[in-house]
This record gives C-alpha cells, structure tokens and sequence, in this order.
C-alpha cells in the first residue's frame, strides 16, 4: 500500500467533509465515518487491495460534497472513480426511491463496491446502536436495521468476515433495541 496515496486520500476526504457533522448526539466531526469504513474494510476485511481501501475513504464525497467523479479520476485514478461511483446515491431522487435502489443495486455491484458498502453498512449499524440521532425514534432505527440488512443480502459472497461482523453489530443493535 503506497502511504502516500493513502494519506492523500484521507486529507482528500478531511477538506472535502471539513464542515460536516454526523448526526449523532455528539455531531462527531463526518471524516470519523470514512475512517472507520476504511479501518474496517482492512482490519476486519483482511482486505490489502489499495484500490478498494482508498473507495472506502472516499466513498460519500461524491454524494456528499461537491466532489465530482471526475475529479476523483484525477486524483486516485479510473478504479477508485468507479467503485465510488457504485456506492454513490442519486441525491436528485426521493429518499425512499435512493433507498429501494441501493437493495436492487447491491447484487449487481462489483466485490470492491459490495466491501465498501458492507463496512459503510456496518458502521451505521453500530452507530444506530451506540449513538443514534436524538430525534430518531426506536421504531425509525428498526426500519433503519432492516433495510441495512437487505442491503447486505445483496453483497454477501463478497467478504465472508465483514459479512459476518455485520451480523454480529446487526443482532447486538436489534438486542439493544429490544427486538
């Protein structure tokens, strides 16, 4: 893995998310998100692959700062603009039109894409456990589980241990929730 590239992408991602918050009660600063995908795709992936390990940092810029996929082609090459592309929702569509799409597009993405959307899954997992939005309520975070695990449906064969890491945070959220 090229430290170099890799630390590129993270300042990448730290400028591009600078002002952005997550929505937990804390407003945890955004850049913590794409770190721990990454951290998973690597540590519980057992995944080495630089290409899919820069993806994963980089995975919501697109989505969620004016990044364009061009832009990422520049800078990380065609490969890592592709992968984000697969992971990247339309933010001109309705909400739950984004939503039943990520399921019907899940089976059909590459493995690369599939491993990043299973450690993306998994973080929001366990952040709907740990630390969810205050103004969410038992019954949203259920809905939330339940469509993460469809999503998940469709990326297994991709990485047995982040497969199995997701259903261990998805039975230990739903447990917390009294389900």
């Amino acid at each position: 893995m090229n430290a170099a590239l890799l630390l590129a992408a993270i300042d990448f991602a730290a400028k591009k998310h600078c002002d952005q918050r997550r929505k937990d009660p804390a407003l945890s600063p955004y850049i913590n998100h794409p770190i721990a995908v990454a951290s998973l795709v690597a540590g519980v992936g057992g995944i080495a692959d630089e290409v899919t390990i820069l993806a994963a940092i980089l995975h919501d810029t697109v989505e969620d700062t004016d990044t364009s996929l061009d832009e990422l082609e520049e800078f990380f090459g065609r490969d890592v603009r592709d992968i984000v592309a697969e992971v990247t929702d339309d933010k001109s569509l309705l909400k739950e039109e984004r939503k039943r799409l990520q399921v019907e597009h899940a089976p059909l993405a590459s493995d690369r894409a599939k491993i990043v959307k299973l450690a993306d899954r998994t973080c929001n997992v366990i952040d709907i456990r740990n630390s969810p939005p205050s103004d969410w309520s038992v019954e949203r975070r259920l809905d939330y589980l339940t469509w993460s695990a469809a999503v998940v449906a469709g990326c297994r064969g991709a990485n047995a241990a982040l497969e199995a890491h997701f259903d261990t945070e998805l039975a230990s959220a739903r447990l917390r929730l009294g389900v």
